[in-house]
């Protein structure tokens, strides 16, 4: 029988508990594979700790998830690439099994990453669907072109084919014992779970739908509440969907939390989730709070209609308002996420951005400046359009050697001035205003979250919830 060992990477703090390990593993294991777990995120020497692994157990695959890339923040750019070049150099050094790459992270750029740390494989989409085939292709040495969305190196360079995005309506979702989940909730102060999976939005900035695809594929309710069971069973009640919006689907958004209701579950979990401003209503601002919903992260990117349209948004500012007068009334906590510099920003309408925020009376406001480019999106392919890159105000970063910007790069627009100058107006019209989160900005109490101290200390302490949930109320007590 095949050994699969699958590695979590992402060393994040305070900790992400790697929710698609759990689903890949469960996966596998349903088809009869034996999976083994190496989770990095707890080692002091997390690199030491997987040679030491590697060498105590055969193993038939190495599979890598790779979360995120960098910290999509401008003001305080970080690369994790290097970081997993080291992981797969010392799996080379331990054990001659072939290493595959995985997740959101590796999709934005999949060729370039596997040629930056030396990976033998690499999957774009569902691991779940990929990794049993993949494995048994090594095993019986047969054609890979039927592994979906898998990479790997062939006669002239890197062969790539389509991912599956198969169905999602009867995949389990166990979570029980293949991760040290109440570790990462005591620790994260929160855990992840998925009602569905993949974008059908046209936002111009966004990576989604490149590792998750452009149709919305659905889990059931039934199993969507199993697994809030499963979790209740390990004492772990609050929550945060890992959806890129919970109501893409508002009739599956609807159900999912009529099934909490229906289990009576609200009033023994709180979750947050990500939700786009419209389409929301009355009703499903009451099921979500009877369901148990503490906090709506709305990403509301813009207060002008020239700029919303121009991100690819297909909402109103006055979908915002509305949305976030909806959670007051129902004592649902909402932050407004707000994306400051895409092409044709000016200083007004940052200006009225910061305004419409205001009063749009959120419980707090997170505020991006500059957007991370990724190869393959819209708004990648309208700066290109503009001419070299090199010879482009807006843009900073590593742009030589850098075709697939797998290397941070980042546009503001031209009209704002440089970054600093940038910063400084968004302060000024914040003026002082507790409400605003300004990512990067050096504060801890801030919305980096990455290795953010003061969330570190308020989980030791108790807290639990969404990271602005929790920063928002450390600055009310301020």
């Amino acid at each position: 029988m095949a050994q699969i060992t699958l590695v979590n990477s992402n060393l994040t703090v305070p900790p992400i508990a790697p929710l698609g390990i759990e689903y890949i593993s469960e996966a596998c294991r349903s088809e009869g594979l034996n999976c083994d777990i190496i989770d990095l995120c707890f080692e002091a020497d997390p690199v030491g700790a997987l040679r030491r692994r590697l060498a105590q157990a055969a193993t038939d695959l190495i599979a890598f998830t790779f979360r995120n890339s960098d910290n999509c923040l401008m003001l305080s750019s970080h690369s994790f690439v290097p970081q997993l070049g080291e992981f797969v150099s010392a799996a080379r050094e331990a054990t001659e099994a072939p290493i595959v790459l995985g997740g959101a992270g590796f999709a934005v750029a999949p060729e370039a990453i596997m040629h930056a740390v030396g990976a033998d494989y690499g999957v774009v989409g569902d691991g779940e669907e990929a990794l049993p085939v993949l494995c048994r292709a090594l095993d019986d040495e047969t054609d890979l072109q039927h592994v979906p969305g898998l990479l790997w190196f062939g006669d002239g360079g890197i062969c790539r084919n389509k991912p599956a995005w198969p169905d999602l309506t009867d995949r389990p979702g166990l979570r029980r014992d293949t991760v040290d989940n109440q570790r990462y909730f005591r620790l994260g102060g929160q855990l992840g779970i998925e009602t569905k999976r993949g974008c059908n939005r046209h936002c111009i900035y966004c990576a989604d739908p490149m590792g998750k695809g452009r149709h919305v594929r659905l889990r059931s309710p039934q199993a969507v509440a199993d697994e809030v069971v499963n979790l209740l069973a390990q004492d772990i009640d609050v929550y945060h969907t890992c959806d890129s919006e919970f109501n893409l689907d508002y009739d599956h958004a609807c159900e999912v939390c009529r099934e909490l209701i229906r289990r009576d579950l609200g009033h023994r979990i709180r979750w947050y989730a990500y939700l786009i401003p419209q389409p929301f209503t009355e009703e499903l601002a009451e099921l979500m709070q009877q369901a148990g919903c503490a906090g709506i992260n709305f990403g509301a990117d813009s207060g002008n209609a020239e700029m919303l349209a121009a991100l690819g948004r297909d909402f109103s500012t006055d979908h915002v308002r509305e949305a976030a007068q909806l959670c007051r009334q129902h004592g649902i906590a909402v932050m407004l996420d707000l994306l400051i510099g895409g092409p044709g920003e000016t200083p007004a309408t940052a200006r009225q951005t910061i305004e419409m925020a205001k009063a749009a009376e959120p419980s707090c406001v997170g505020i991006s400046l500059g957007i991370r480019l990724y190869a393959g999106t819209k708004v990648a392919q309208v700066i290109a359009a503009e001419g070299p890159m090199e010879q482009n105000r807006g843009v900073s970063g590593q742009i030589a050697d850098n075709e697939a910007l797998l290397e941070p790069v980042f546009y503001i627009s031209p009209a704002l001035g440089t970054m600093a100058e940038a910063a400084t107006l968004l302060s000024e019209v914040i003026a002082g205003d507790e409400r605003f989160f300004f990512g990067g900005s050096g504060d801890e109490r801030d919305y980096d979250y990455d290795d953010n101290a003061v969330l570190v200390e308020a989980i030791a302490a108790g807290a639990r919830g969404a990271y602005w949930d929790i920063l928002r109320q450390i600055r009310a007590l301020d």
